[in-house]
């Protein structure tokens, strides 16, 4: 995720970071430049058309699904955030639980060994969750304190690991019935924020949808030199990459931010949250 003061105007409008769309239309952009002024070219000067002539008209499209395609991508994008913003407070409710957690195992006084298996199980959790949205698997360090096995869902498994480990230390006598209710509910809790992302992650935008809107945006691009240039002539050549340039940028935005938990530069910083639940674990239980 990138992070930036968003008061810095200056920074924003001449710098061209990594997360710009402009690194990866600009391609698309020269074609469009290419291809207006060719447009142009012909009408103008081959075939030499006027204002009288009926291609003129194609502007009127332009005009009436200027509002269409303008609802589209405000709709693609709100939604698109929507997901992003769920999967942040999804992330944010992993740290909340995580800590609370860690803070009912430390108050309970536990054998050592016991407290460092939580200690380990807890950020484990977090980074089995973070390579599973990421289609990787994750054994961590000290992989014998909970041991999984690479053919199953391995979040899945250290959270039965430690709702088994609770079950023990109860027949054990180290904790209560009531207090095991307190904390099979707090281990509960990251299955329900696991099901959460996964939700997200494997729930795309319609496929229909998303193919419908790029061809929209394509055919709308390319039909405005053949009825603009009658009266923007060829200052075309600059217009029409710019419009391409705006309208594609919010699809773009929207594809990356859809998916919220990979490594592009406006997804969230999924690797920093589990690093600091790793940090902050071990502070309250050493």
């Amino acid at each position: 995720m990138i992070h930036y003061n968003p008061k810095d105007w200056f920074t924003f409008i001449f710098h061209i970071h990594k997360g710009d769309t402009f690194r990866k239309l600009w391609p698309l952009m020269i074609s469009m430049a290419i291809f207006s002024a060719f447009v142009a070219f012909l009408e103008l000067n081959i075939f030499k058309l006027s204002k009288s002539d009926y291609v003129s008209n194609i502007g009127m499209m332009h005009s009436l699904l200027g509002f269409v395609i303008s609802m589209l991508l405000v709709f693609r994008t709100n939604t698109s955030y929507d997901r992003w913003w769920e999967g942040r407070r999804l992330l944010g409710s992993l740290t909340n639980v995580s800590r609370n957690f860690a803070m009912k195992i430390k108050a309970l006084k536990l054998p050592n060994d016991e407290v460092r298996f939580f200690e380990y199980g807890i950020p484990k959790y977090a980074f089995a969750l973070k390579e599973h949205l990421r289609e990787k698997k994750y054994f961590g360090k000290n992989s014998f304190l909970i041991e999984v096995e690479e053919s199953k869902h391995i979040p899945n498994q250290i959270a039965s690991s430690m709702i088994s480990r609770l079950y023990d230390l109860t027949r054990q006598g180290l904790i209560t019935q009531e207090q095991l209710i307190v904390l099979t509910s707090d281990v509960n809790q990251f299955t329900d924020i696991c099901g959460g992302c996964e939700r997200i992650k494997n729930t795309p935008i319609p496929f229909s949808y998303s193919v419908f809107i790029k061809k929209f945006i394509f055919v709308y691009v390319l039909t405005i030199p053949i009825g603009w240039v009658f009266s923007l002539g060829y200052y075309l050549v600059l217009i029409v990459p710019f419009i391409l340039y705006v309208l594609a940028s919010l699809e773009l935005i929207a594809e990356e931010i859809e998916d919220p938990f990979g490594y592009d530069p406006n997804d969230l910083p999924v690797d920093k949250i589990s690093n600091n639940i790793e940090k902050h674990i071990e502070e309250i239980l050493s």
